[in-house]
């Protein structure tokens, strides 16, 4: 079985555009979603943006990475999703999404375990906090999305098809390590409030590549200064 991890990213994002490529701690967004998301071990990570030329710098950066890159439709995300797949042989994809510079490392390894494990084909986790988490679906399942889903809202969200229609995918939802069960700790970025908290809690952190228990430590530490 052979799995990809395809982390979906523009700069066109209609809140805060180019926030991809802000800075971090040193490191874009997009760079840190990339680092983390390669330091799960279990499969290779490929960045799937847009062919827009607004996205030409985020893909110059991810070949600087090292990362494969490949340029797909603005708007269908499925059809990016399907045919990058495809482009790489990927039998299971990890999806991931380049608002999330906190990532839980461990989480494509959870996913991709119970997709071999269980023969499922889609995964998703609940409870981790907004923003850490990443889901699994079998490039069959993305397929037959792809050809089935008709409304643009799944269009752009990918998996929604598959999480509305148990009747035709199989699927299930792990239950997260109890220390990860933190769905009231926000660690996305849409807003430039969502940047400067993200920036903080990096700047709280003591590692260089930290675990998602440091942020979660970190967002707590920052809700009772803020509190106080």
């Amino acid at each position: 079985m052979r799995g990809g991890i395809i982390l979906q990213a523009r700069t066109g994002s209609q809140r805060l555009r180019h926030k991809v490529l802000e800075p971090i701690a040193g490191r874009s967004l997009a760079g840190h979603c990339l680092r983390r998301l390669a330091a799960s071990g279990v499969a290779p990570v490929i960045l799937a943006t847009t062919t827009l030329a607004d996205d030409d710098a985020l893909a110059e950066a991810g070949a600087d990475a090292g990362v494969p890159v490949f340029r797909g439709a603005p708007e269908d995300v499925l059809d990016r999703f399907a045919r990058c797949a495809a482009a790489f042989e990927l039998d299971v994809v990890i999806r991931a999404t380049a608002d999330n510079p906190a990532v839980d490392i461990e989480a494509p390894v959870r996913v991709l375990d119970a997709m071999a494990r269980l023969g499922v084909d889609y995964v998703r986790e609940d409870d981790l906090p907004y923003g850490a988490g990443v889901e699994g679906i079998t490039r069959e399942a993305l397929d037959c999305t792809a050809l089935r889903a008709r409304d643009a809202f799944d269009r752009e969200h990918v998996t929604t098809f598959v999480r509305r229609h148990p009747d035709l995918f199989w699927q299930t939802t792990l239950t997260v390590p109890a220390d990860l069960a933190r769905p009231d700790v926000r660690l996305t970025v849409d807003t430039p409030d969502d940047l400067h908290q993200m920036r903080e809690l990096y700047s709280m952190t003591t590692t260089d590549l930290p675990l998602l228990v440091s942020f979660i430590d970190a967002w707590d530490r920052l809700a009772r200064r803020t509190a106080a």
